[in-house]
């Protein structure tokens, strides 16, 4: 998802940011480079051309200097008219040896910049071809590695690969028999060998210093006791899809359930990215062919998809209980992340997006991209049934050839009124596999701690990266809910994609059987889970529409009253939904460079204010203002108020015009 870095820090990154995905010049540096390098050896070659004639003409008028002296010299004159003639011959001379000297210095440098001019070309030679070479030898690994995929999904001994589940995870990673020439940073697990544990999670050091592993058994009979989470929080009914009533009450708008299909247009992607490898992605003029039609912005957004979890939580009567809810909510953003492989637009600086259900589901949200180097999105959400959240997010991301690398920085802040409770966490990576060839998958992996400010409980979750090696299930978390002194009260199981129960902890033991080489696991006595969250079915005929789930399907359907701002209002993300893709790509061409001439007339007033000697501020968001947050410490951009104001009074003056 991308959003929005705590940069924004001052005005000097602002100033020298450039302004759009496609306004880098140094996309075309492989190209640029080589055309530069034969035009400096061009230039080169004429000055030595010109140096040559001109040691060529010194020789020859001294020369002829000199014979003209000499023969004054033998001429019949006054004594006077000959010492003067003398001296000047002597002077000639001293002028003719400098001469010379200087004239067999350029000769020398002539023939050393002659001869590197010589190796520069044939080094300049050799790089592109190796260029060449290494192009035609990724290709063709790449190549391997797609038939070395087809061959692993044909062996009956894989079924424990993400393909054979569904098809979600796209396909399987290198073999066992064959090692994988893979970035630095790719890592390896091995399989899990007690195969009899029900669940294996981190378990907290202070419990074991050592332990590093911890196995959740079955219930057992002597457990057999009845426990609510909440109360009658847990047994209320299911979660409702988004755009739904629920019984709770509200406004029952009607929104719409389908967009025009995904036409079918064809791209060579590795044409485009063999020339971005190790770039930042927000750096790489992409086409839309390669977007969805959504905005950072809604993505950011459509975390709230699951906010009935929230509206539970703030019946919870403990923190404790709460915080289960919490993390279930935190795991919940994810599941629409598994089949939406398609990059979403970039906002421009000043892009807004509100998404008003205080009506419909009580809660009114509104985001606005306050940095765009880097990049950068504020968001803040209300809801009236308790709970208020709101963060500052940055998507630092890099393409690595084979897998595409995000990791969002941030940190998100949740408070509930009632009680106080504030939690904040922070998102895990996301990896976009077969970026070459295959079908792209992602996965999700990393560690999230949600901690609760007030009470000091936190909980920790592992998102586990999927193995080869592994027999546990794909896109796995587990995780351990403690209070303030780090006693373990709940555990937490499911995957990111599917759902999340939550179990409650009556007994605990450090486990006796030690592995040569491993470290004791904590054996924990649990009664039975309670599914606490469980992912919507995608709508019908989704797979034709990007993939979007109910709630993605509404967020850019056209809505009047909004801010000039409005994500809704983008041109050429609204031809890209209605499938005029050509279109939409001349349009997104347009909104950059509009983009890139606002950053150069920002650049030039700040010139002209240091220049004036008066103090610059460069570009301040229209909605949000930054702050140091009391609770982290981090300077972050926060509400400060007046949209839904000015959305009321239908006044939106002080809007930019960025479309």
């Amino acid at each position: 998802m991308v959003c929005v870095e705590p940069g924004c820090k001052s005005i000097a990154p602002e100033l020298c940011s450039r302004d759009d995905s496609g306004d880098d010049e140094e996309e075309s540096a492989p190209q640029s480079d080589k055309s530069e390098v034969h035009g400096t050896l061009k230039y080169l070659s004429g000055k030595l051309d010109d140096l040559s004639a001109f040691n060529d003409l010194i020789s020859k008028h001294g020369a002829a200097l000199q014979r003209s002296l000499s023969e004054l010299e033998n001429l019949k004159l006054p004594a006077e008219s000959g010492e003067k003639i003398k001296a000047v011959n002597e002077r000639a001379t001293l002028f003719r040896i400098t001469s010379n000297a200087m004239i067999n210095a350029c000769r020398d440098f002539l023939d050393l910049a002659e001869a590197h001019s010589r190796k520069w070309q044939r080094a300049l030679q050799h790089e592109c071809e190796q260029r060449i070479r290494l192009e035609e030898t990724i290709e063709q690994l790449a190549k391997q590695h797609n038939n070395l995929e087809r061959a692993c999904r044909g062996a009956p001994s894989l079924s424990a690969n993400p393909a054979g589940h569904a098809s979600r995870a796209g396909s399987v990673q290198s073999g066992k028999s064959e090692p994988s020439d893979e970035d630095e940073e790719t890592e390896y697990f091995d399989a899990m060998e007690d195969a009899h544990a029900v669940i294996t999670v981190a378990a907290e050091p202070s419990k074991l210093h050592r332990r590093t592993s911890v196995n959740i058994s079955v219930p057992s009979e002597s457990c057999s006791e009845e426990w609510n989470l909440g109360g009658s929080v847990l047994d209320a009914s299911p979660l409702t899809a988004f755009g739904t009533s629920s019984k709770s009450g509200g406004v029952n708008k009607k929104r719409r359930t389908a967009i025009p299909d995904k036409p079918n247009y064809s791209l060579n992607l590795w044409s485009i990215m063999k020339n971005c490898i190790g770039k930042e992605l927000s750096k790489i003029p992409m086409p839309v062919n390669f977007n969805e039609p959504l905005s950072m912005l809604q993505r950011l957004t459509e975390d709230l998809e699951y906010h009935e979890l929230l509206d539970r939580a703030v019946k919870c009567e403990n923190a404790i209980e709460q915080m289960c809810f919490v993390a279930a909510f935190s795991v919940s953003s994810y599941s629409t992340t598994v089949q939406r492989t398609a990059k979403p637009f970039n906002p421009l600086l000043g892009e807004t997006f509100e998404l008003d259900r205080l009506e419909e589901l009580g809660f009114r949200s509104l985001c606005e991209q306050v940095s765009h180097h880097p990049p950068a999105a504020a968001h803040h959400v209300y809801s009236r049934r308790g709970w208020t959240l709101w963060q500052e997010i940055t998507i630092a991301s890099k393409f690595r050839g084979k897998y595409l690398s995000i990791l969002p920085l941030g940190t998100i802040h949740l408070e509930f009124h009632s009680s106080g409770n504030h939690y904040i966490w922070q998102k895990v990576t996301s990896t976009v596999h077969n970026i070459i060839v295959g079908k792209l998958w992602i996965d999700q992996s990393g560690d999230i701690e949600i901690l609760n400010h007030k009470s000091k409980d936190k909980c920790h979750l592992k998102f586990s990266p999927y193995s080869y090696f592994s027999r546990d299930i794909p896109r796995k978390v587990t995780g351990v809910v403690m209070d303030a002194d780090g006693n373990e009260r709940f555990v937490m199981s499911g995957t990111w994609d599917e759902k999340m129960e939550c179990s409650k902890i009556i007994d605990s033991s450090i486990g006796n059987s030690l592995s040569e080489g491993k470290l004791p696991k904590t054996v924990y006595q649990t009664l039975s889970p309670k599914v606490i969250w469980k992912k919507y079915p995608l709508p019908e005929n989704a797979e034709n529409m990007y993939y979007f789930s109910k709630m993605a399907l509404t967020l850019n359907e056209p809505e009047d009253g909004v801010a000039p701002t409005d994500t809704r209002l983008r041109p050429d993300q609204r031809l890209m939904e209605n499938g005029k893709w050509d279109e939409a790509n001349m349009e997104k061409q347009r909104l950059e460079e509009k983009q890139r001439a606002i950053r150069r007339h920002r650049e030039v007033e700040a010139v002209d204010a240091l220049a004036e000697g008066k103090d610059y501020r460069g570009y301040t968001p229209l909605w949000f203002e930054r702050k140091v947050d009391p609770v982290t410490g981090e300077l972050m951009c926060v509400y400060k108020g007046g949209y839904w104001e000015s959305k009321e009074n239908q006044d939106w003056s002080q809007c930019p015009s960025i479309f």
